[in-house]
């Protein structure tokens, strides 16, 4: 494989993999599968405005420690988080303040961008390899997406409370969307017929 067709296979891969990111979310409901609306906002909104002054991921309820936390306040902590986890509300919060601009144009080119450098990886990765059937070479950038998919979504689900719905969906996601870049990549990368 030369550098060339892998940087190509690369662009039209991860374009496979943004087109299909696209249908998932606008035209299929994928991307909105597990999640909603907080009933009755406003009052939330309106404590979380008085209440939190920087962007931030906040977990609650919180250990309730300061900055630098002793291994043992860290210890005392966490044998009482049980009993806070049952009296109280628990979650992550990814938090702005008010005022955090919506590119949507940004937020699209970094999604791009973060696609295409997914697929030209495992690319790399295939390219060391001495697969030489395109039914292998998808096979391998699938099982890269499968490896994706699980390192961070199941670590979310079992760690943090995502919805099982949100978890089974944005896997997916992920996993078809490497699928699509390795339908279009393994075709760019298929070895050419020997001249005669």
């Amino acid at each position: 494989m030369t550098t060339n067709r892998i940087i190509l296979a690369a662009v039209l891969g991860g374009l496979a993999m943004f087109i299909w990111t696209f249908i998932a979310h606008d035209i299929l409901p994928l991307g909105h599968v597990g999640i909603g609306e907080i009933p009755k906002e406003e009052p939330v909104l309106a404590a979380m405005q008085s209440g939190i002054d920087k962007s931030g991921l906040y977990l609650f309820p919180g250990f309730g420690l300061s900055d630098n936390p002793t291994r043992e306040q860290r210890k005392e902590a966490m044998e009482h988080m049980a009993e806070k986890y049952a009296r109280n509300p628990s979650g992550l919060l990814m938090y702005h303040p008010p005022g955090r601009p919506l590119n949507i144009g940004k937020l699209l080119s970094v999604e791009f961008g973060t696609e295409l450098i997914e697929v030209f990886l495992i690319l790399l990765l295939l390219s060391r390899t001495q697969i030489d059937s395109y039914g292998s070479r998808v096979g391998f950038i699938l099982v890269g997406g499968i490896l994706a998919a699980l390192a961070t979504n199941v670590s979310y689900w079992n760690w943090y409370g995502f919805p099982g719905s949100y978890t089974i969906s944005y896997m997916t996601i992920q996993i078809v969307g490497f699928l699509c870049a390795g339908l279009v990549a393994a075709l760019v990368l298929r070895k050419k017929p020997a001249a005669t």
